[in-house]
């Protein structure tokens, strides 16, 4: 079981990546039609999304007893979605050897790091600038 729930997150990483990648080529952005950013079903997702990744992060912020890491976890989830969620459950993964570790995994406080969550920050608000790029040019 391991195995496979390191397998489903790598999964979720390298799919998200190839397309945010493909999306990234096809348009902007920002550059969504606004007949799909009216539209109830497009809201209705965004926002389901949204309130999934701040359930996420509400497990993050428990584990992680730094406010620095706390406060760069929480934009990382927020900018990244599902990458930065599966990369934080990935680094937790491969720190346990065993499925019986499972408990341990999920309820063990962490020294919170930041320099993670500072690049995945950084990265966001980046790629979040670039793709916005055109609303003031």
């Amino acid at each position: 079981m391991l195995w496979f729930l390191r397998l489903l997150f790598i999964t979720v990483i390298v799919s998200m990546v190839a397309t945010i990648g493909w999306a990234s080529s096809q348009c902007a952005l920002f550059a969504i039609p606004r007949e799909v950013t009216t539209h109830p079903w497009f809201l209705a997702t965004l926002l389901d999304a949204y309130w999934a990744f701040i359930t996420f992060y509400v497990w993050v912020a428990w584990k992680e007893p730094s406010l620095a890491a706390r406060v760069l976890w929480f934009i990382a989830i927020i900018l990244w979605g599902n990458f930065a969620m599966s990369l934080y459950l990935l680094i937790e993964l491969f720190r346990i050897d065993r499925m019986e570790q499972i408990r341990e995994m999920l309820v063990t406080r962490r020294p919170g790091r930041v320099a993670l969550p500072a690049i995945l920050t950084t990265l966001g608000i980046g790629v979040y600038l670039l793709g916005a790029q055109h609303l003031w040019a």
